[in-house]
């Protein structure tokens, strides 16, 4: 979540060369795609050991409530805010490319340490 954060916030200080709206369509964009992984990971790590098909239907929920989020947040950021929909869209495309790009590097450092 702190990689995603950052490069939120990196791309949302280089919109503002666009202007203040651009900065903040991407800070609501990014910020919608945090809060549902936040959301996401609160269900889907939450409520201690159980069977697999709970933990299988709390995977599935925390998946729904973060996609329902996300499209809450950016319709209220486009249709609500009126903020530009384009800068919007880039802030929740940067956040899943930081997700994804700092699920990578950790997987990779996982593959090689050697257990002794």
């Amino acid at each position: 979540m702190a990689v995603q954060a950052v490069a939120v916030l990196a791309t949302a200080a280089g919109c503002l060369l666009l202007g203040v709206r651009d900065a903040l369509a991407v800070l609501a964009g990014g910020g919608a795609m945090l809060a549902g992984g936040l959301l996401a990971a609160g269900v889907a790590f939450g409520g201690g050991v159980q069977g697999a098909g709970a933990a299988l239907l709390r995977l599935l929920a925390s998946v729904a409530l973060k996609w329902a989020v996300v499209a809450i947040g950016l319709w209220l950021a486009m249709a609500v805010w009126r903020l530009p929909a384009v800068p919007a869209l880039a802030g929740a495309a940067v956040a899943a490319a930081a997700m994804l790009g700092s699920m990578k590097f950790v997987m990779q450092g996982s593959r090689t340490r050697t257990i002794a």
